[in-house]
């Protein structure tokens, strides 16, 4: 019954993280938002949804080291697995905005994050407003400075003309999925660990983190497919930021998130910055402003190296 439960959420949370981009990302469009924008936040927000949901599960039920090690992991498989699939798939261009605002902005967070975690070896709830204030303060500069930007990003045509009770539907079935498929997924998870004597903390760094990062998985790979690149980019560096600044803020504010696992703090989290960073120098190398499906293909090699050296211990 665990494996069950297991794909199950995995299942659910694709199906919810479908419906909720779908939704969010319809309604967006018929505000007149940017493309950019709605890379940056509404897809972001909504693509971190299964992570929120399964980490404030986890922290409630009293598994913490599956509460951050979910985020953690997730902002790891971000990068590694998914934007390097998704290079793979087909070249991403890097916006100057990126290396002016988004990944300096993605690297305070990762840093600051650190720093909480390392100085009491918690996250409370003082520390998770402040990263979820941070967040807002993001959010607002970021679509002050659209507003001002000359440059309007085209319509998606498929998305543009849904109707409102269609977005309605859409939101509807996407939160009952996330809902259970969080629930399921943190059930199952937590009794196959317990079942293998393995700890909460690779469970969740591993298993937990690929399955909340296969909604970005799905619209990164579909926009890069349709060569929307300024989704694909923007959807995972704003993934990173929202999965630190709301899902760990919100869950901290609502219930202190202990360390339980210390390989938290000496292992993952520094593989977590190391993705991070990695993204700048790819950046500049050649092909200079592009991630390709050589660089692509090397994310996906490190990832897997990581995964392998979680499970050896």
């Amino acid at each position: 019954m665990s494996i069950v439960f297991l794909i199950l959420g995995f299942v659910l949370l694709v199906v919810g993280g479908e419906y909720l981009v779908r939704s969010s990302v319809a309604l967006s469009f018929k505000l007149n938002i940017s493309k950019i924008v709605i890379g940056m936040t509404v897809v972001s927000f909504a693509t971190s949804a299964p992570e929120l949901l399964v980490s404030l599960q986890a922290a409630l039920k009293g598994s913490p080291a599956i509460a951050i090690n979910n985020v953690v992991g997730s902002n790891i498989a971000n990068i590694g697995l998914v934007l390097g699939v998704t290079a793979i798939v087909g070249a991403i261009a890097i916006d100057k905005s990126f290396y002016r605002l988004t990944w300096p902005v993605m690297m305070v967070f990762s840093f600051a994050l650190y720093y909480f975690l390392w100085n009491d070896s918690q996250l409370t709830p003082i520390e998770g407003a402040v990263l979820f204030v941070g967040l807002l303060l993001f959010i607002v500069y970021l679509i002050k400075g659209q507003k001002s930007t000359e440059e309007v990003e085209e319509v998606d045509d498929a998305l543009s003309v849904v109707s409102n009770v269609k977005i309605i539907i859409w939101l509807l079935i996407g939160a009952l999925a996330l809902y259970f498929g969080s629930e399921w997924l943190v059930k199952g998870a937590t009794e196959i660990a317990q079942k293998l004597g393995v700890s909460e903390a690779v469970i969740g760094v591993t298993m937990i983190a690929i399955g909340t990062s296969v909604p970005e998985l799905a619209a990164s790979v579909i926009a890069a497919a349709k060569q929307e690149k300024a989704i694909s980019l923007g959807n995972l560096i704003g993934s990173n930021i929202f999965n630190i600044g709301s899902v760990l803020g919100l869950t901290s504010i609502i219930k202190t998130i202990p360390i339980e696992e210390p390989l938290i703090l000496s292992r993952d989290i520094f593989w977590m910055l190391l993705f991070a960073a990695v993204i700048l120098p790819l950046g500049l190398i050649p092909k200079k402003n592009t991630i390709d499906k050589f660089k692509g293909f090397a994310l996906v090699v490190v990832y897997a190296t990581f995964i392998f050296l979680v499970f050896k211990g």
